[in-house]
């Protein structure tokens, strides 16, 4: 087990002890002053957090140069918004953790026949607090493999939960929800996910991935271009969307990001929209 490995867990634990302490407080009539009982367990439990988080993030922060960009094909077509960048920040997700450094979200746009394309559903202050997933553009766009590759990591069952993107809704999901995914590991946060091996130490994560959309297991060989999953709104979202990154190895949890760049594309920066026409299955080689 790598120390990535272990501080994660460690952080897991160390939220089941704080919450096990305010809920003890609540529900059991403990003995001694409540500074002593809970406070000061809690605060000492804290500031180990804070320190297993440092730890953390500087262990999966990429060492050494940087390895060159390596290219792969896009993993959609059609029109696309990206949000959350390398292109604009590293790491671009504010953290190194499951080797989401370069990672990137992209959502899509809906063309109607004019060929003008409306934006998707707005961020709302109060009302709608949710929308139902088929707002939204991005919800079931297929999902392409960006190289010929082996299929190592295919989770599905996790629901597509209602978006995420009004104030109260957003409040929700950052106070309560995405700490509960946090404490209940990377499978909670990425949702339904995909990881590929496209060999030469490099594998490419596909996540927020629609509930019963996979359409490959573990062990499964694809060619580029394939459809593989399709686009959907589990794990820590806020909407129908794309979170796709390259790491070095198979398991988020001890991985460390890989740069990208999609072959005819690039890195599209945060707000940037591109277009990727429609290609064949196959026509587009495995990964350098």
């Amino acid at each position: 087990m790598s120390v990535r490995t272990v501080l994660a867990t460690a952080l897991r634990l160390s939220w089941l002890v704080l919450i096990a302490l305010v809920i003890g407080e609540f529900v059991t009539d403990l003995p001694g002053p409540g500074w002593a009982t809970t406070l000061l367990p809690a605060g000492v439990v804290l500031v180990l957090m804070v320190t297993v988080t440092t730890l953390q993030a500087r262990a999966a922060a990429p060492r050494g140069e940087p390895r060159d960009p390596v290219e792969v094909a896009p993993p959609v077509t059609g029109r696309w918004t990206a949000l959350n960048s390398p292109a604009d920040k590293v790491p671009s997700h504010g953290t190194h953790i499951y080797g989401q450094t370069y990672a990137i979200d992209i959502v899509a746009e809906r063309e109607d026949e004019g060929g003008e394309a409306p934006a998707r559903p707005a961020f709302r202050w109060l009302w709608p607090v949710v929308r139902r997933n088929r707002a939204f553009p991005a919800f079931g766009a297929p999902l392409l493999a960006v190289a010929d590759a082996t299929v190592v990591r295919a989770s599905d069952g996790q629901r597509d939960h209602l978006s995420r993107n009004s104030l109260p809704a957003l409040a929700f999901l950052m106070l309560i929800e995405g700490n509960v995914r946090s404490v209940l590991g990377v499978r909670r946060v990425l949702g339904n996910h995909l990881v590929l091996d496209l060999g030469d130490g490099t594998y490419a994560a596909y996540a927020h991935v629609r509930r019963g959309s996979l359409q490959v297991r573990a062990g499964d060989t694809v060619r580029a271009g394939q459809e593989i999953a399709r686009v959907g709104n589990s794990g820590n979202t806020t909407e129908p969307h794309l979170h796709f990154h390259l790491m070095d190895g198979p398991d988020p949890d001890d991985a460390r990001g890989v740069p990208f760049t999609w072959r005819g594309v690039g890195v599209p920066a945060g707000g940037e929209t591109f277009t990727v026409g429609e290609r064949a299955e196959g026509d587009v080689g495995a990964a350098g």
